[in-house]
């Protein structure tokens, strides 16, 4: 990919997205299968080995918290989201395959990636 002198503040934008992102996955890690209080169900146990598969615990369902942790994550990304694709630096750019590897570029700039191995 070719190199693009990206503004500092849309690489803060996709920096904070990416963090963002990794601490909605993080968080989502530490949720109950369901959002709603739900019965589980059985696995299957393979004829030949007794493995069992494919079965679920019950899910007590999301805390008010944790409602309220997810949907203000969620809500962050999509407006970082808004923000990074609604940049005046993209108009900068001909419209094609120039700003499609220009976007891909930025999801990898170095400085954006460093944001969620920090």
């Amino acid at each position: 990919m070719s190199e693009h002198d990206f503004p500092d503040d849309l690489k803060k934008l996709q920096a904070e997205l990416h963090r963002s992102y990794a601490e909605y996955r993080m968080l989502c890690r530490t949720l109950p299968w369901s959002t709603e209080p739900l019965s589980g169900w059985p696995g299957v146990k393979h004829p030949h080995t007794d493995e069992v598969t494919a079965g679920r615990e019950d899910s007590p369902g999301y805390t008010p918290e944790q409602v309220a942790a997810e949907a203000q994550l969620w809500a962050r990304i999509r407006e970082l989201s808004i923000e990074v694709s609604m940049h005046p630096y993209w108009n900068t750019l001909e419209r094609g395959p120039e700003l499609v590897e220009a976007r891909t570029a930025l999801k990898h700039h170095a400085d954006a990636l460093a944001a969620v191995s920090e």
